[in-house]
């Protein structure tokens, strides 16, 4: 059994192992570790320390979970120098080895470029295509945003006062929506940033932290970051940035059914003066970097690949084709029906807008 990891910019870990004594289920022995052997386009010294890995994970049993198998790993390690990979990175490739997790390739992925709606619905898609999958009803997704008006869409734990200039947005006719997902407020007109949502299996980021999940699922948005001249790197937590500055902030929700939610806002073309007008936190964040001064634009996008919007789009989905298998996609007449009654029932609400106050 094989389980390989690619380390955000860092390198590639293969794992490959054996189970032995393994009765079956259910109420059977899960068996245990054998054969196990470590390798990949990694740094270790000394040399010694690659065999001591494999040897600490034999007679580990096959159901371990990802801390046990790190804890093991990172005693092997204890005063060897690894560079570019570290003992969560081992364990992640082992749990892949033994079925525990999944990679990117055991995956065909839907690419959906929907309609421009309202704001409200979809934000509302989000939950409905995340518990889609989560039912085994939708398999793994991209979904690329458009909409048709302005809105301020705050993050599920923000204060709606706190965060939100109301007049501000009424007087840009900006509607304010909450999403079901954590992080911060972005501001959004028809055409302003580029917006994606990427719906995927538990699985898939099965023993990786939430640090290391969001650099693991905008890894393919940094390659084609590249492909289009522009040096961006992520930036912990959950932000894309250059050295001209932040490109994109992410955010995920994980729901009880195994189902991740991971979806990013990137600046193409914004009105600073705007922003600020609906954003209190947009402030704070402007008022340290000089941008004070009328008809100010944030677009990190447009001014760094000299795209038009529609061919930064195509770009990033044909960097996602290309390192992914993937067929085209849609939404079913059941999922637009629900999203439409979720923003009836809920997102449409002041209940749930305001149930941060």
């Amino acid at each position: 059994m094989r389980g390989e990891y690619k380390v955000p910019l860092g390198k590639l870990v293969r794992v490959e192992t054996d189970v032995v004594g393994s009765e079956g289920p259910p109420g059977g022995s899960a068996g245990r570790l054998t054969g196990t052997r470590v390798s990949g386009d990694f740094f270790l010294e000394p040399d010694e320390a690659l065999e001591a890995m494999g040897a600490a994970l034999d007679g580990m049993p096959a159901d371990a979970s990802k801390a046990q198998l790190a804890e093991a790993v990172r005693t092997a390690l204890d005063g060897a120098t690894a560079v570019g990979f570290d003992a969560d990175a081992v364990a992640v490739a082992a749990r892949r080895a033994l079925g525990h997790a999944t990679a990117w390739e055991d995956h065909e992925f839907q690419v959906i470029r929907t309609p421009a709606v309202s704001p409200l619905l979809n934000v509302a898609l989000d939950q409905v295509l995340t518990e889609e999958l989560g039912a085994g009803r939708r398999g793994p997704t991209l979904r690329f945003w458009e909409w048709d008006e302005s809105a301020v869409i705050i993050g599920s734990f923000q204060s709606l006062r706190n965060e939100v200039d109301v007049d501000g947005a009424k007087r840009h006719g900006a509607r304010v929506i909450r999403r079901i997902s954590g992080g911060g407020a972005m501001f959004m007109e028809p055409g302003n940033t580029i917006s994606y949502s990427l719906y995927v299996p538990g699985s898939l980021v099965d023993g990786l932290s939430f640090e290391r999940s969001y650099a693991f699922l905008d890894d393919w948005v940094i390659g084609a970051l590249h492909g289009l001249g522009v040096d961006a790197a992520y930036v912990p937590l959950n932000d894309i940035a250059s050295p001209a500055g932040k490109i994109a902030g992410a955010a995920q929700k994980r729901l009880a059914g195994g189902a991740v939610l991971h979806h990013a806002t990137m600046a193409y073309d914004m009105d600073a003066d705007k922003m600020t007008d609906v954003l209190r936190i947009g402030r704070e964040k402007l008022s340290d970097k000089g941008t004070r001064s009328a008809n100010k634009r944030v677009d990190p996008l447009r001014s760094q690949t000299g795209l038009g919007r529609a061919a930064v789009i195509d770009a990033l989905e044909a960097s996602f084709r290309a390192r992914y298998r993937t067929v085209a996609g849609e939404i079913t007449p059941r999922e637009w029906g629900l999203a439409g009654e979720l923003v009836e029932s809920k997102f449409g609400t002041e209940k749930w807008t305001a149930r941060v106050p």
